[in-house]
């Protein structure tokens, strides 16, 4: 039996998991799936001190409240910030690191460092509630890089889909066992239209990993694919 942790990624919630840890559990898999502070069924939570340091935590904490050792860590887009963060604190309870369509950062780099577009993005569409500053709403022009196009997908996601802390965006990560994150074993799964809007060094870190696989979809994989991508991701469970 493996053990997974999957991480979402802006804006989403441990519900997009759904169909992804059905397939995962069925083949006897153990299947965690938690939602980050301020967002999907935490959205009560939301505060203007909600940053990327808040997210790490909540993972740390669930690992360590759980138990979990040998675990495969998922993360999906800014999901791959929060995963390396924990992988810094917890690197002897993680077997995997899997960067899904996701985020690779360094040492010192915020989400933004990883997707300058972000800050157009914020200037477009960036609102405030509560006094939070908030991107990536559900009825934003933004939606359109998730990457999801069938009507029944598309009703589904904006129905849950909760608007995203712009101060996780800019926080930079900070990092105190690089090298204990880099000796991981690793496997980055990419989608092809995201690889293309990548250049120079962001192209480089998406291709260089233990293993390299593609899915041939949107952003949002696990919605559009989510039989795929159990299928890799059991891949790895074989040998965890």
């Amino acid at each position: 039996m493996a053990r997974f942790v999957l991480v979402h990624g802006g804006a989403h919630g441990g519900w997009c998991w759904v169909k992804v840890a059905r397939l995962l559990r069925a083949a006897g898999h153990e299947v965690h799936t938690p939602t980050l502070t301020g967002l999907g069924e935490r959205r009560h939570l939301l505060s203007s001190e909600t940053t990327l340091s808040t997210h790490i935590a909540d993972v740390v904490n669930l690992i360590a409240f759980e138990d979990l050792t040998e675990i495969i860590l998922v993360g999906h887009s800014y999901g791959g910030m929060v995963i390396t963060g924990v992988a810094d604190q917890l690197s002897d309870r993680i077997a995997e690191l899997v960067y899904l369509d996701a985020a690779i950062p360094n040492d010192g780099e915020a989400l933004v460092d990883w997707s300058p577009a972000l800050r157009e993005l914020a200037a477009n569409e960036m609102r405030s509630e509560d006094g939070v500053e908030l991107v990536l709403w559900p009825d934003a022009p933004s939606f359109a890089i998730y990457g999801v196009t069938e009507p029944e997908d598309v009703s589904w996601l904006q129905g849950k889909l909760t608007p995203h802390p712009w101060r996780c965006f800019v926080e930079p990560l900070r990092l105190g066992n690089a090298a204990a994150i880099r000796a991981l074993p690793r496997t980055n799964i990419n989608a092809p239209s995201t690889l293309r809007r990548r250049s120079g060094d962001s192209l480089a870190r998406s291709l260089d990993a233990d293993r390299v696989w593609e899915i041939d979809t949107g952003h949002d994989m696990m919605v559009t694919e989510p039989e795929r991508v159990a299928d890799l991701l059991l891949k790895l469970g074989v040998t965890a």
